[in-house]
């Protein structure tokens, strides 16, 4: 790799940065940028702003925190997949959940990290995955073997991710496409499987196991 003047390699590996918090978001961004070969080429703060992001920047690897307005990163995740083949998708976390984790490879990342390691592991992390390896916390690695697969079917997270801000059963229903009948069905299931009282709760529970 031949160098450029001021000793920054000619091939930097482009760095997209999704975090809501924009003070972590600019320092992470500051840190990164100080490493030879890793240039951050696009920060947003909002999960339904990366992909129109990544399409215009074109990232070698993309860092996702999981809990971002508007989109979560694990479904963004597989959405970079299908739009922006080439990119590599790192998740970062506050929380390791081990729910998370299993979501997350089945979404198509090929890493994920708790985010407040040393920024030396973060980098380390994206020249490890853009060169093809798999990236992943031990601890959380470990816990996710033993915790087994998430409980819910995918039509019962459905109806608890539409189940946010007041929805009603008839609301929901329109969201999903299923009868409301169905989805007092998948609502009760989700409820009894998380061991809680009502729909709220089991949306909060879920999230909690990393199950949504």
């Amino acid at each position: 790799m031949t160098d450029m003047p001021g000793g920054r390699p000619a091939k930097c590996v482009r760095v997209l940065l999704a975090e809501d918090r924009g003070m972590m978001r600019g320092a992470l961004a500051l840190l990164l940028g100080l490493e030879p070969d890793i240039e951050v080429v696009a920060q947003v703060a909002a999960g339904d702003e990366i992909v129109d992001a990544a399409l215009l920047s074109r990232p070698d690897v993309a860092l996702l925190d999981i809990e971002l307005p508007g989109r979560n990163g694990l479904d963004v995740a597989a959405d970079l997949r299908e739009e922006v083949p080439d990119c590599r998708v790192l998740i970062l976390t506050t929380f390791g959940r081990p729910g998370c984790l299993r979501r997350a490879m089945e979404a198509g990342a090929v890493g994920f990290l708790v985010k407040d390691g040393p920024v030396e592991e973060i980098a380390g992390a994206i020249r490890r995955v853009l060169a093809g390896e798999t990236v992943v916390d031990p601890a959380l690695a470990a816990a996710a073997l033993g915790a087994g697969p998430g409980p819910l079917t995918a039509r019962e997270r459905d109806v608890l991710n539409a189940s946010v801000d007041g929805a009603t059963v008839a609301d929901i229903a329109a969201t999903v496409h299923l009868s409301e009948s169905t989805v007092r069905n998948h609502l009760s299931s989700a409820i009894g499987k998380t061991g809680t009282r009502n729909r709220m709760e089991a949306v909060r529970e879920a999230r909690q196991q990393g199950w949504l």
